[in-house]
């Protein structure tokens, strides 16, 4: 912020007029010497000035308060509207929030982001090391995978997985091309809702992960493994503690981008009939004919848990800018208290610089 320097006390005695300041800057003064013993430049009594008596002045902005303005008052009457339209049926939402059913989903909301999430970066993470290989063969299938799952809704997906007991009717795990079955059960016992749900946002998750991390592993410079091959470090540890440091900056922002949205993907489920958030708050305003309160109440849940996540993604994003940045940027409980404490050291001194003008004036 710009800003500009007045005087605000200055006595006959105390310090001298801007004109004899300008003028004893101009000219060295008779007898004075620097710290070398030669005779004091206009530099140096410069820097000699005191300038503890001037009070700084922000800059006027008029441009800024007007939009702040606007922007104030647009907030103010949505804010009025959300608290005096009747039919938002706040005491339903209330109601509704905090429901033993409503819990229970959001439970399962929860329960299938962090498996679907977990496993789908796993999945991806494999995935983009196959298609960083030199193998041919590990290239095109991670290609193909990603191109298939990339190109097919979630919802096509989701059907698909829990239809699969019409295309295979038992499930078997042994040596290919043999008849020998370590382990047989039937389709449709395995593959549950749940399951499909699982199946379904796992694979879809993978695909994009995959992109995801191969980006990021790829931002890294090369010149990076070089040095520390050229160290004679091994393989596995430039990979570990090398490249993937490096390469979580620029994954973490998009990696939480795809578990906000993996959350909010959840919702999709209710075509299974799977008790998440949203196929219960649908189940009870069907049959209280409650719509609009009970779809805010999962927006408002919606709403907590991507903002705890969006908390979560800012301290780990903190924590892997080390590398990058000499000072690590404040986080808001710092920023709000050095607000208040230059706030408060700026008002200090204001009124410091007051109380000696009036005592100056007064003498006079």
């Amino acid at each position: 912020m710009s800003s500009a320097a007045t005087r605000t006390s200055q006595s006959p005695t105390e310090a001298p007029s801007p004109t004899d300041t300008k003028a004893a800057t101009d000219a060295p003064a008779a007898g004075a010497t620097s710290v070398t013993g030669a005779p004091a430049g206009p530099a140096e009594l410069r820097a000699a000035v005191d300038y503890a008596d001037y009070r700084l002045v922000p800059a006027r902005r008029p441009w800024r308060w007007v939009g702040t303005v606007i922007v104030a008052l647009g907030v103010a009457a949505v804010a009025w509207s959300l608290a005096t339209n009747p039919r938002w049926e706040w005491g339903v939402v209330a109601q509704w929030f905090t429901a033993k059913s409503v819990v229970n989903g959001l439970v399962e909301t929860l329960k299938l982001t962090a498996i679907s999430g977990a496993l789908g970066f796993i999945l991806g993470f494999v995935l983009a090391l196959m298609r960083l290989s030199a193998s041919p063969l590990l290239v095109s299938v991670s290609w193909t995978f990603s191109w298939i799952f990339r190109s097919t809704p979630l919802l096509v997906q989701m059907l698909l997985w829990y239809n699969l007991g019409y295309l295979y009717e038992k499930i078997s795990l042994g040596i290919p091309f043999t008849d020998i079955r370590f382990f047989e059960a039937q389709t449709t016992t395995l593959i549950s809702q749940f399951a499909a749900a699982v199946l379904g946002l796992t694979l879809n998750q993978a695909a994009y992960s995959a992109e995801i991390i191969r980006g990021g592993i790829l931002s890294v410079d090369q010149g990076q493994l070089e040095a520390a091959a050229a160290l004679g470090i091994p393989g596995w540890r430039r990979s570990t503690r090398i490249v993937l440091p490096q390469a979580m900056r620029a994954i973490l922002p998009t990696a939480f981008n795809e578990i906000i949205g993996l959350v909010k993907g959840t919702s999709i489920v209710y075509v299974l009939a799977y008790s998440e958030l949203f196929y219960t708050v649908q189940v009870i305003y069907n049959r209280t004919q409650q719509v609009l309160p009970l779809l805010l109440v999962a927006t408002l849940w919606y709403v907590v848990i991507t903002s705890v996540l969006s908390v979560f993604q800012y301290y780990i994003e903190r924590h892997y800018s080390k590398g990058a940045v000499r000072t690590l940027p404040l986080t808001p409980l710092q920023k709000a208290r050095k607000f208040f404490a230059t706030h408060a050291a700026v008002n200090t001194k204001d009124s410091v610089t007051a109380k000696d003008t009036a005592t100056t004036t007064g003498r006079k």
